[in-house]
């Protein structure tokens, strides 16, 4: 699988930054039309009947409201983000070689489903393969924090990047994010469980219905030059 170009740097906008500019602008101008539109439309009707002001409060002041009573500094009542419950990635081992396996990640219903009139549609304990009616728009890449500089060159614009469970000194998915500005995500253990994940790196796409599994072995030397890229800079101290 040939690799793909270094992500940029922090001083050079990241591709793809075209397409959200111009998205975004395009949905502001929808926007602004539809203001147009509704201010029209309301100046060219009139009121028929009785009418009542709206009485549930607006969720962007209950917001707002509840945020003010929160602490400046979440770490001082929940302490660090890798102590975090929501924080905890999912264990995997390294991959000691390259390999390719498919999975098809057949899914049980726990419950019947019934139609509205009471007719039984699907029973509990029935199987299907999900893959059979929907596709995956993009591949997952999982790694452990020390490989997550081969992730960046590895993976596509559109891929997902997923942590497995590093070591204590590892920084972690938030902290990477910031660092790298891609988002990262923790591999959560029902997404190992559900597609069947045993090692990383290994990267994760659709293939008709199934999914096919690439897990890589990496070298040593070839994870400490990606890593360079992620960890700041720091200056060494001559005596």
């Amino acid at each position: 699988m040939a690799a793909e170009p270094l992500p940029p740097s922090p001083d050079e906008p990241p591709q793809g930054w075209g397409v959200v500019i111009f998205q975004s602008a395009t949905i502001a101008l929808m926007l602004l039309a539809s203001v147009v539109v509704a201010a029209s439309a309301h100046a060219a009707t009139s009121t028929i009947g009785r009418t009542w002001p709206i009485a549930e409060p607006d969720a962007l002041t209950e917001i707002e409201a509840r945020a003010s009573q929160l602490p400046a500094d979440m770490r001082a009542r929940y302490g660090p983000r890798s102590s975090w419950s929501a924080m905890k990635a999912a264990v995997l081992t390294p991959a000691t070689r390259s390999q390719v396996r498919s999975v098809v990640p057949f899914y049980t219903l726990e419950t019947e489903i019934r139609l509205p009139g009471g007719e039984l549609l699907y029973p509990k304990g029935y199987s299907f393969n999900p893959l059979s009616y929907v596709t995956l728009p993009q591949r997952l890449v999982v790694v452990h924090p020390r490989d997550l500089g081969w992730a960046l060159k590895t993976a596509r614009l559109s891929d997902f990047i997923l942590l497995a469970a590093g070591s204590a000194q590892d920084d972690d998915a938030i902290t990477l994010s910031e660092r790298t500005g891609r988002p990262i995500f923790i591999l959560e253990q029902r997404i190992k469980d559900r597609l069947a994940l045993t090692v990383a790196p290994v990267i994760i796409a659709q293939v008709g219905t199934r999914l096919e599994l690439t897990e890589v072995r990496l070298d040593r030397t070839a994870r400490a030059a990606g890593m360079a890229q992620v960890r700041p800079a720091q200056r060494r101290q001559v005596p």
